[in-house]
């Protein structure tokens, strides 16, 4: 079963060469390697430069001023180019362990029903590192744990699935593992949670995940276009979202701080 690596990169070059390096020297012996670039501005390219004959690189301009919406249009891109019937999310900051594919490629042959994998991956911090933890299913969390882009494995189908939905463009703020988290463990129950330790997830100051600070103004905002966005995929597919406490105290304070948020 060939599998695609997929790798959105935009100025990660002190963290690219152990990216590359994970994803070269996998047990796993059908896959390919495609990177995709916002023209970084650091060292990027001096190292891409080493890695030319064995990677699929390509440039692409950013879309957006949201670090969200360029991640999505560079994985996007990546995968109408790719040929493996398994993609591994990957982002530039982050790296697999050696045996990554070869256990994701069993986990897919043995559960033919799933089409998403999830792992739960180490989380690097100023070089410790700690375990990534779900919630506690009986505690009244509104969505559940989203896994880091990197922890995400998925069917080729589903991914196409994905990227071919028209509101794909709405939500700007949301990132790629938010929205693949919820549509398979709340829309389509289609995914499996391996406790299988198969990444490394870099958690940096200048990741995408820390742009919206605690209940900041984008905060605030993001969060009511995460509530949107769910009550959309619930729609979609003639399902109830119970709007919620939180999500009208959200509406109120987003609303407040950005008159023109829609």
């Amino acid at each position: 079963m060939k599998i695609s690596i997929l790798i959105s990169s935009y100025n990660k070059g002190p963290y690219l060469e152990k990216c590359l390096h994970s994803c070269l020297n996998q047990t796993h012996q059908d896959y390919e390697v495609i990177l995709l670039d916002n023209y970084s501005s650091d060292n990027t390219d001096l190292i891409l430069e080493k890695y030319n004959k064995n990677v699929i690189i390509k440039k692409e301009k950013k879309i957006s001023i949201s670090p969200a919406t360029n991640q999505l249009d560079l994985l996007r891109k990546a995968f109408l180019i790719s040929t493996g019937e398994i993609i591994c999310l990957l982002d530039a900051d982050d790296f697999f362990e050696d045996n990554k594919l070869l256990e994701i490629e069993k986990i897919f042959s043995q559960n033919r029903k799933i089409d998403v994998v999830f792992d739960k991956p180490n989380i690097l911090v100023n070089n410790g590192t700690h375990n990534f933890k779900l919630k506690n299913k009986r505690s009244k969390y509104i969505w559940p744990t989203t896994h880091p882009t990197s922890s995400i494995s998925v069917k080729k189908l589903f991914l196409k699935s994905f990227f071919e939905d028209r509101s794909l463009k709405n939500y700007p703020l949301l990132e790629i593992d938010f929205r693949i988290t919820c549509l398979s463990k709340m829309v389509y129950k289609n995914f499996i949670v391996t406790e299988k330790k198969m990444t490394t997830y870099r958690k940096v100051s200048d990741g995408i995940m820390s742009k919206s600070k605690f209940m900041t103004k984008p905060w605030w905002i993001k969060r009511l276009q995460a509530h949107y966005f769910i009550n959309d995929i619930f729609k979609h597919n003639q399902l109830e979202y119970k709007k919620n406490f939180d999500f009208y105290l959200t509406k109120v304070i987003a609303d407040l701080l950005n008159k023109n948020f829609k």
